[in-house]
């Protein structure tokens, strides 16, 4: 079977801040099949369309004059069911060791998170294209190096393509932020009660039944993995 993965990161740059302002980066992916594609996308440029929301959306730009708009993108989301899925990670910044563990190099570091949070979704005998959004690195060989090693470490699967696109042609990863900013949101603590931000938090967490924070890696819907870089067992 054919899968497309969709993914973006809230405050990558909290890997290497002298002075960061917030205490997890967090990497997100939404995971559907291919032929789910252009369904999912009509369904979201026509709620573009009702409430005439023009433009890129995203987490960023949740205000309460476009609150039922958001809710609505999280009730779509919700009601596909396994059909329209939800991964992240979550990584503590003060616990990375950059020198010892990424060569001194924060963006090899981002790349092996992003790494582990697309690995264990990964199924055998599927095919998956991935989907960032663009971002500029460093090495220019940044997504065919990370595509290497997806597809060394999954043999029985294939990866077709890593591609990074911008995120204002894509309303797939514009959705993938709203869920990862939700997610970052509640897991940085920095909500503000009675905000939109916090009602809509809120809302998705009606639909879980929970407070968004981590779960087994068996939850299909919302899955949030809080990866321990302490070490032990």
């Amino acid at each position: 079977m054919r899968f497309e993965v969709y993914c973006d990161e809230s405050r990558p740059d909290l890997l290497s801040s002298k002075k960061p302002q917030a205490q997890y980066m967090v990497i997100g992916s939404l995971w559907l099949k291919s032929n789910n594609r252009g369904k999912f996308k009509t369904a979201i440029h026509q709620l573009r369309d009702k409430h005439k929301v023009g433009g890129e959306f995203k987490w960023q730009k949740v205000t309460p004059s476009r609150l039922d708009f958001y809710k609505e993108l999280v009730e779509l989301f919700w009601n596909q069911g396994e059909n329209l899925r939800f991964r992240c990670i979550v990584v503590e910044h003060k616990k990375v060791n950059l020198v010892h563990y990424h060569d001194n190099d924060q963006e090899l570091g981002f790349y092996k998170f992003y790494y582990q949070m697309l690995h264990h979704w990964i199924m055998d005998f599927n095919e998956y294209s991935v989907f960032c959004d663009f971002k500029s690195n460093r090495r220019r060989d940044r997504l065919e190096v990370f595509k290497r090693c997806l597809s060394y470490s999954n043999l029985s699967s294939s990866i077709t393509n890593i591609q990074a696109i911008r995120s204002k042609e894509s309303v797939l990863i514009q959705l993938t932020d709203l869920l990862t900013g939700i997610a970052a949101a509640r897991m940085n603590n920095c909500l503000n009660d009675k905000t939109a931000k916090c009602k809509l938090v809120s809302y998705i967490e009606g639909k879980l039944g929970r407070q968004i924070k981590h779960t087994v890696r068996a939850e299909q819907k919302f899955n949030v993995f809080v990866i321990d870089l302490s070490g032990g067992w």
